[in-house]
């Protein structure tokens, strides 16, 4: 048992840290066993969104989610699954800017020394 303040809440916020940590790997795994088990759309943006947020948090490195990306999109396009991309809100209208006519600037006049 540590005895400084420091090193007790250090053991305190590992704890934390490793029950999300687990908790999300948990749900990496089940994501990518229910997509391997049943190919479908929503099985696949399911596991891509689950590796994202492990990378995210620092989980898993970036080339490794990439690697299992690619092999899940290989999967799914093996099994017939047509991955539909998710559209970005887009605004109704674009309000344009307003033009504001812009001042001659002042021209600077220096004192001349005798």
């Amino acid at each position: 048992m540590p005895i400084i303040k420091s090193a007790k809440k250090r053991v305190k916020t590992a704890r934390k840290a490793t029950t999300r940590n687990s908790k999300t790997k948990r749900s990496l795994k089940s994501a990518f066993k229910l997509f391997t088990k049943s190919p479908s759309a929503k099985t696949h943006s399911a596991a891509q969104s689950n590796l994202d947020k492990a990378v995210k948090k620092g989980l898993i490195h970036k080339n490794k989610a990439a690697r299992l990306k690619k092999q899940a999109s290989a999967k799914a396009k093996s099994a017939g699954v047509k991955h539909t991309a998710v559209k970005k809100a887009v605004p109704a209208k674009a309000t344009p800017k307003k033009v504001v006519a812009k001042k001659p600037v002042a021209k600077k006049t220096t004192a001349k020394k005798k």
